[in-house]
């Protein structure tokens, strides 16, 4: 199910769940999937995410490969 909007306190959540993850010592990974975009990417790294799933927002681009790059930072 694609095109979900995305939710701004995320960015608080992500932060929050790090910190727990990283004060277990947990090897746990944090994904994001529902609205990641060029806008929003980066700031959830930051934050502390490890995977991003932006699937709807690169296949309905009309150059996927180049969206993937830039979502990658390349």
């Amino acid at each position: 199910m694609g095109d979900k909007s995305f939710i701004e306190n995320t960015y608080q959540k992500v932060k929050d769940l790090k910190e727990i993850i990283r004060s277990k010592r947990s090897k746990a990974r944090i994904e994001i999937d529902g609205g990641v975009n060029l806008d929003n990417a980066k700031p959830l790294l930051q934050a502390g995410a490890d995977i991003l799933v932006a699937g709807n927002f690169v296949f309905s681009s009309k150059d996927p490969k180049n969206i993937i790059a830039q979502l990658k930072g390349n």
